[in-house]
């Protein structure tokens, strides 16, 4: 049974967590892909943020294991969209930042599919 709004405790979104072998180059990637900052940095997690909404954090997993979609011996698991006007531009920074382009790209060019330096997989999409 779902709670009623006046017995449903506040509850709000704040972090995506990516286990990494190295957090802050993740942190460093993506912050530098979005233009966000760097506002809490450990040996073992970093946490990155824009001026508004949820963040991401990235947390030592020194036994990580990079998903290797599109083959399913690793499942990807998760991945990260992001909302991009121009998708040439987004993809040639995104490379430029040590993204890697996979999979084929779909006919109408609505998303494209990358790895992360440290192999997590995310889109840029036209909105």
């Amino acid at each position: 049974m779902i709670p009623s709004p006046s017995t449903r405790p506040q509850i709000r979104f704040e972090l995506t967590v990516l286990d990494t072998p190295d957090p802050k180059s993740s942190a460093t990637f993506y912050a530098e892909l979005l233009g966000w900052e760097m506002v809490r940095i450990e040996d073992d997690w970093v946490t990155v943020r824009g001026t508004s909404g949820p963040g991401l954090a990235f947390q030592l997993a020194p036994d990580f294991v990079a998903p290797t979609w599109p083959d399913p011996s690793v499942p990807q698991q998760s991945h990260l969209d992001f909302d991009v006007p121009d998708l040439d531009a987004a993809e040639a920074f995104a490379l430029q930042l040590g993204a890697c382009a996979v999979g084929e790209r779909v006919p109408d060019d609505s998303f494209r599919v990358y790895l992360d330096p440290a192999g997590h997989p995310f889109c840029l999409c036209r909105p």
